[in-house]
């Protein structure tokens, strides 16, 4: 799997912080809330703050610029992957997030690591494998959704699997350069991790990955 450094994090840093109210709109310069709206540029993966109405504008099948970001947020509880098969995936850390990109019509997965996050894209095979026996994968929106994993606590904690919007996958990754220190990325980081997924977890609607 070829390796790249991954570079856009000016949109990651914004959502990792909080934001003000009064924020504009990047379309149309209207005021937004807090629990705004975000669009994506799949091409550059650029994340953008919109207001309700300028969001509805990119919420349709139609090929434009820009993606509507959902915010639906379902954690997997069935989700069925051999310990095996992630050591195929040869992911370094047990954090990370997996999307379809249609610019480069590959499955792309993003992880941490000491020099920043690291992008690669999976081989078919390691990725049809494991779609065929999860569902949930192929309804996934490209560009838009997320597999977001989280096997830190293994063994002593479960595993868990979300199926979630790609600015909260961002918004880990964001958190998680913002705040790395070291080879192992010191305790204050990985606290912080424990609450991203907290939150997750309690914000989720559950969802079996099969029939």
């Amino acid at each position: 799997m070829p390796l790249m450094q991954y570079s856009p994090f000016a949109s990651l840093q914004n959502l990792a912080r909080q934001r003000d109210a009064r924020e504009p709109c990047e379309l149309c310069g209207a005021g937004l809330s807090s629990a705004h709206q975000h669009l994506i540029e799949p091409a550059t993966r650029k994340l953008l703050c919109a207001c309700e109405a300028c969001a509805l504008l990119f919420d349709s099948p139609t090929r434009t610029n820009y993606k509507r970001v959902p915010r639906r947020l379902r954690q997997l509880t069935r989700f069925q992957i051999t310990d095996g098969e992630w050591d195929s995936l040869a992911i370094p850390i047990g954090v990370a997030f997996f999307f379809q990109s249609s610019p480069q019509n590959a499955t792309v997965v993003i992880y941490p690591s000491p020099a920043g996050a690291t992008e690669s894209h999976l081989s078919f095979e390691s990725w049809r494998d494991i779609a065929e026996r999860n569902s949930a994968l192929a309804r996934m929106e490209p560009d838009v959704e997320g597999l977001l994993v989280n096997r830190l606590g293994l063994p002593r904690a479960a595993a868990e699997y979300y199926i979630a919007p790609i600015d909260r996958c961002y918004e880990l990754v964001g958190t998680l350069r913002a705040h790395w220190r070291g080879l192992s990325g010191g305790a204050a980081v990985w606290e912080r991790v424990g609450r991203f997924f907290e939150q997750l977890r309690s914000q989720a609607a559950l969802e079996p990955t099969h029939a």
